[in-house]
């Protein structure tokens, strides 16, 4: 006979999302279940591999209350200024710019810069912390959803009776699926790389975002490392840079230094002289949304739900708001002592949560479509239209709030 337990959430997937979601609901006492296919060991010394995440100032608040925020060794990285231009490869930016100063949207920062890698180490030591949280991993699960309720029968392991199941396995969920969601799938022949660089200059905690025609190009201010380079490197950025696939294939296998010279070429020279550290990353990119965020007894969070362009990196923020709205309504249904898997709580989390996605997968598979190409007349009118919002506050503003996730 298996061994039961009781929980009222189970989160399968232990990522930033899931992790962070069933750090959220374990610190308001909600018994919850987290399973994932890798191992999370409670503490672990991982080296720098060039990952990052940017956690925007909005998102900064599930972090603090899941008590995760502050544990990173590591601390993150004001961003406090934002700077896009367009332009083609190999030459100057166009003079007409837009730049955004932290200071107009009020004294917080736009976001953070945090290693992936510090992440995952506050998360795995706290989800093994928190008396009301089970961990499960490595582990594969099976999961059976009743009108009444669900089980989750642990491989070689306990069978978990729950009121709700919390799928945040990623874009290709295995629980969606089953369940029977369909999704809107549209597809970019375009591929990100993510990786890391030293570099001479400081990067004055401003990201660019530069336009070119086979995709934006982003510089992300870091952290100093103690470890990226041997005797540390005091100046690093994080590099998100999306490139049409086939030449991407092909910049992929270059060796570091002529990787590093493709990447001055579309940086340009502000920040001298620069280096790759750490591994290169790869991904084929492209935009999905679930139909509907709910089954029975099942609620789809982060990438399960939803993924949408890079170009103005709100992926992972997008997950973030998913599983702050969620934690919201499981913890003050709790307190009413409702059902926290009922159909009409699950429909007001996707009621709160799909314009907002829906709002930003449309906005960014329109930016990405409008800067991805070299037509003449486009590259007229969006670098206007740079130069307008520039010059227009109350614009910028609504803008810069948007990107800090404190719109709303």
């Amino acid at each position: 006979m298996s061994e039961h337990l009781s929980a009222e959430v189970c989160v399968v997937g232990a990522g930033p999302v899931g992790g962070t979601l069933a750090c959220r609901l374990a610190a308001a006492g909600i018994a919850t279940v987290v399973v994932d296919r890798a191992a999370l060991p409670p503490m672990e010394h991982p080296a720098f591999d060039g990952r990052a995440y940017a956690i925007a100032a909005g998102s900064r608040r599930l972090l603090e209350e899941a008590g995760v925020w502050g544990r990173p060794a590591e601390p993150g990285c004001p961003i406090l200024g934002i700077r896009v231009s367009d332009g083609r490869l190999g030459r100057p930016a166009s003079p007409l710019f837009l730049h955004f100063d932290h200071r107009g949207a009020g004294d917080a920062a736009f976001g953070h810069m945090v290693e992936a890698r510090s992440l995952r180490v506050a998360l795995n030591a706290h989800m093994h912390a928190l008396p009301a949280l089970r961990v499960f991993a490595p582990a594969t699960a099976d999961v059976e959803r009743r009108d009444d309720g669900a089980t989750v029968r642990i491989a070689g392991g306990p069978d978990i009776d729950c009121r709700l199941v919390v799928a945040a396995e990623g874009r290709d969920s295995p629980l969606r699926r089953a369940a029977g969601i369909p999704v809107t799938h549209l597809p970019y022949d375009q591929t990100g790389i993510v990786c890391a660089i030293s570099h001479e200059r400081p990067h004055h905690n401003t990201a660019v975002e530069h336009f070119l025609p086979s995709g934006p190009f982003a510089q992300l201010p870091m952290c100093a490392s103690p470890d990226a380079l041997e005797g540390g490197a005091p100046n690093v950025s994080a590099i998100v840079w999306t490139e049409r696939t086939a030449i991407a294939q092909q910049t992929l296998v270059l060796d570091d230094a002529r990787f590093a010279a493709a990447i001055a070429r579309r940086l340009g020279d502000h920040l001298g002289t620069v280096r790759l550290v750490g591994r290169r990353w790869s991904y084929k990119l492209g935009a999905l949304h679930a139909h509907r965020y709910f089954g029975r007894r099942l609620v789809l969070v982060g990438d399960a739900a939803h993924t949408i362009h890079p170009i103005a990196g709100q992926g992972l923020n997008l997950g973030f708001r998913d599983a702050m709205a969620l934690a919201d309504l499981l913890i003050e249904a709790r307190q009413r002592g409702e059902d926290l898997g009922a159909p009409d709580l699950l429909w007001r989390y996707q009621r709160r949560r799909r314009p907002d996605n829906l709002l930003m997968l449309a906005a960014t598979d329109a930016l990405g479509r409008l800067f991805s190409n070299d037509d003449p007349l486009l590259r007229l009118a969006r670098d206007v239209g740079i130069a307008a919002v520039h010059r227009a506050p109350p614009l910028k503003r609504l803008f810069m709030r948007q990107a800090m996730g404190t719109l709303g």
